[in-house]
């Protein structure tokens, strides 16, 4: 067995060598155990044995390539230590609060030594196997840790029961369960942990969200392995087509949702309409008009009468060269209005949105009931707002802009080699980092900020090129691509410059054909001043597309 094994680190020491062009990795041998320590985390490593075959397991836990390294007396494991290793963890729950649950399952994992840094969307899907029990929350992570494969197993299950998980009917209601995906660039097979598991395949709750966490740009040479495992050729893109792909999406069994509170908003079943209540002086509009708190009441009411799904209140006028209030004005502003309006009985199952680019501001308006918190920098003007916003759990909508409204409309801001593909980058930049701040992709919404940093013709590149940015983000990140987009040309500039209409309220119907083009070409939130007509537009809009996807 000596024998054996000595000829074994030999030859891996030499594979090692010629594979990576470096100097052999460091060897402990311990009685029972045999390290191979590296400090590099991304190459591929294959662990072959004398007689030529491929280990099924780099961490090769008892009874795993017992032809190599085992005999009837002694159980050797033979594990590659690395640094750092990129994993994916797949979540589910069907018990309790199942947003709250994955809330609380990644608190832990971060506190177990798991970085998560990438979130997939979430999907509500039927039971399998033991139908009689209630739906499902399935998403997934990607993140990176220190811990060895087992360890993390074992991290898993301790958080699992730490969480109330306990023995019971195999594939029956649990408050959370959690599955390793991948580990590195290995192949597990043991007694209790086998990497990639055998169905995942073919399992549309689990491939969704693992398709969400990649880019249609492989990023990485691990990414690259994770395809290779995918039983079929194609990797795990034609794993997902060889289901339906995105076809399952919208099916009774699998919808793909957003959090709002409590709740999981099916934003793909119609076009929601956000309409505008400026409680501004200087708004470009309609400023002035709705300060007072029964004015701005009244007006609600009236929205919500004629459509409106979303109430985005602003107290700080975006506009192009409005100046900055302070924290302190906009709050006097907006609370009022908040309180007053979250209190309406029309309200029941409506969302309020709240628009600012403050932290502060968004941390009052979200303890006081706002549903969304609507940032026109993504981020940019306030180094807080991501870590406030990750903090309160609510959807945040990042748009699109470059400078402030005081500076997006000059000229160095006004320069794009492609619109589509420039918005798309810069806002995808912006997500990431509110990503990895702690606001999961599958609590984003994305604007791509027609009238902000544009000329006319950005602006209608913009609206007819929807599916161009979608497309452009999924080279990073399907999840993103997947985020619910709005879009918001209501009475704006350019519309008045093509139309030759010089006052906002003449540009209603230049809004129509506006947002018509934007739903058609997949906008799901359309942020209008006037509800009734842009609702009715969207409705025609819906009809449309649900008589193109019934003949298939």
């Amino acid at each position: 067995m000596a024998r054996l094994l000595s000829q074994t680190l030999i030859h891996t020491g030499r594979f090692l060598l010629r594979r990576f062009s470096e100097p052999p990795p460091s060897v402990v041998v311990a009685s029972s155990r045999v390290c191979f320590h590296r400090y590099y985390s991304t190459k591929s490593l294959s662990l072959v044995s004398p007689l030529g075959s491929p280990c099924s397991s780099l961490f090769t836990p008892p009874g795993v390539c017992k032809s190599a390294f085992s005999s009837s007396a002694t159980t050797t494991t033979v594990e590659v230590c690395s640094t750092e290793h990129e994993v994916v963890i797949a979540l589910g729950s069907n018990i309790g609060n199942r947003m709250d649950n994955f809330r609380e399952a990644l608190r832990l994992m971060k506190r177990s030594g798991i970085s998560v840094t990438r979130h997939s969307c979430l999907y509500e899907t039927a039971p399998v196997h033991v139908t009689d029990q209630p739906r499902f929350l399935n998403a997934a992570v990607r993140g990176v840790t220190k811990l060895g494969p087992h360890e993390l197993l074992s991290a898993l299950k301790k958080i699992e029961r730490d969480m109330g998980r306990k023995d019971g009917i195999r594939y029956g209601p649990r408050p959370l369960d959690l599955d390793i995906l991948f580990y590195g660039k290995l192949r597990i097979s043991s007694d209790n942990l086998i990497i990639p598991h055998e169905r995942l395949w073919e399992r549309s709750f689990v491939l969704a969200p693992l398709v969400d966490l990649l880019g249609s740009a492989v990023d990485n040479d691990t990414v690259a392995h994770w395809h290779s495992l995918a039983i079929h050729p194609g990797g795990i893109f034609q794993a997902w087509e060889r289901l339906g792909g995105e076809s399952l999406i919208g099916q009774d069994g699998i919808q793909r949702v957003l959090p709002i509170g409590d709740r999981l908003w099916n934003f793909t079943n119609k076009t929601h309409v956000m309409g505008i209540l400026n409680i501004t002086p200087d708004s470009f509009s309609d400023g002035g008009k709705f300060q007072s708190v029964d004015s701005a009441v009244s007006r609600v009411r009236s929205m919500i009468s004629e459509g409106a799904d979303i109430i985005d209140i602003g107290a700080q006028s975006t506009r192009p060269m409005a100046s900055r209030i302070s924290s302190q004005e906009e709050l006097d502003r907006l609370l009022p209005v908040l309180e007053a309006v979250r209190c309406m009985p029309e309200m029941e199952e409506k969302l309020i949105s709240v628009d600012t680019f403050n932290s502060e501001v968004a941390s009052e308006a979200i303890s006081h009931g706002a549903d969304i918190l609507n940032d026109v920098s993504a981020g940019s003007l306030d180094p807080n707002m991501h870590k406030v916003v990750a903090e309160s759990g609510v959807p945040y909508m990042a748009m699109h802009m470059r400078g402030d409204p005081s500076t997006m409309q000059n000229k160095e801001n006004l320069q794009y080699n492609d619109v589509c593909k420039d918005v798309a980058s810069e806002l995808y930049m912006r997500i990431r980092d509110a990503e990895l701040s702690g606001i999961p992709a599958w609590r984003v919404m994305i604007d791509p900020g027609v009238g902000f940093s544009k000329k006319v013709d950005h602006n209608l590149d913009v609206i007819m090129d929807l599916p161009k940015i979608r497309e452009e983000m999924a080279k990073r990140s399907i999840a993103v691509s997947h985020a619910p987009i709005l879009i918001g040309p209501s009475r704006k500039r350019f519309l008045g410059d093509i139309c030759g209409s010089p006052e906002a309220t003449d540009r209603d119907a230049a809004t129509v054909a506006s947002v018509t083009a934007g739903i058609l070409g997949g906008a799901n939130i359309i942020r209008v001043h006037n509800v009734r007509d842009n609702a009715d537009a969207a409705k025609v809009c819906d009809a449309m597309m649900r008589r193109r996807r019934s003949k298939g």
